[in-house]
């Protein structure tokens, strides 16, 4: 059993790819708490397909894909404000076009014969690449994303159970800006490992799983990161002994806590429903 455990992380690149994934669950799995309870799941999607021309010029030039996927980020924001300028067209509309446009400014850039042979790597990740700049760099986001997640508990907090009342506060709007922001930052962190296409199921399945099973904010901050975590290493260990690609499996994986959380919340309702009926049984 020792064994079967080890012998994935037996080379320095599996446990390259176990660390890379363990720090973007780390980020991701709590963000995806907050994504879900503000409704910005649409908007997660939407960001990590944006990035998609910047992966592709960045394998053009050799570039890193975080600085690739940076800059197409700032594209797609910069796109969508010129869209949004003089109100011409409602925000779901200025963000479905930009998004659509970028994609297949990207899908054409990714085919074009220039493009060195790394189209899966740009869609569908691949954290076995992953070297020390890239854990370097996903360390410093994730600690960033969990430390401004803990500075913006109080606000985040507020305008996702009382938005009526946080909207006519100060500062309300620049908390949803905040919250985009490290929702851009943690794509940049885990699109290594989970690619362009896969990176949204890290950013809302944990967070899912995670309120089914809690019922108080904290706990399911805590058991969306957990769960974030297993996913990813759970993927890993698939791809290792199946022989599948690393992330498509993590990305599996982290959408099979759906139905496991499902089938736990049901148990638990089932065995409180006949420890009541015990509890009021006559004696």
């Amino acid at each position: 059993m020792i064994d079967v455990l080890l012998e994935p992380l037996a080379q320095g690149i599996g446990r390259r790819a176990a660390l890379e994934l363990v720090l973007a669950g780390l980020a991701c799995g709590p963000l995806s708490v907050w994504v879900l309870l503000h409704r910005q799941s649409y908007a997660a999607e939407s960001l990590a397909h944006a990035m998609l021309p910047g992966l592709a010029l960045a394998a053009v030039a050799g570039l890193p894909l975080g600085l690739g996927a940076a800059l197409g980020l700032a594209a797609a924001a910069t796109a969508i404000r010129l869209a949004l300028a003089g109100r011409r067209f409602d925000p779901d509309v200025a963000v479905a076009v930009v998004v659509t446009a970028m994609v297949g400014l990207g899908t054409l850039l990714a085919l074009a014969p220039a493009t060195p042979t790394r189209l899966g790597e740009l869609l569908f990740g691949d954290p076995l690449a992953a070297d020390g700049g890239d854990l370097a760099a996903t360390a410093a986001g994730a600690l960033f994303v969990l430390g401004a997640l803990a500075a913006l508990h109080r606000p985040l907090l507020a305008s996702a159970f009382e938005p009526a009342g946080a909207a006519l506060r100060p500062g309300a709007r620049r908390g949803e800006l905040a919250l985009l922001a490290l929702l851009a930052l943690a794509i940049l962190v885990a699109v290594q490992a989970l690619g362009n296409l896969l990176v949204v199921a890290l950013l809302v399945a944990p967070g899912a799983a995670a309120l089914r099973l809690c019922t108080r904010l904290v706990p399911a901050l805590i058991v969306a990161a957990a769960l974030a975590v297993a996913a990813g290493l759970a993927g890993l260990y698939a791809s290792h002994y199946l022989e599948l690609a690393a992330g498509a499996s993590v990305a599996l994986a982290a959408l099979a806590l759906l139905p496991l959380a499902a089938l736990l919340a049901r148990a638990r309702a089932h065995l409180r429903a006949r420890a009541t009926v015990i509890t009021r049984a006559p004696a």
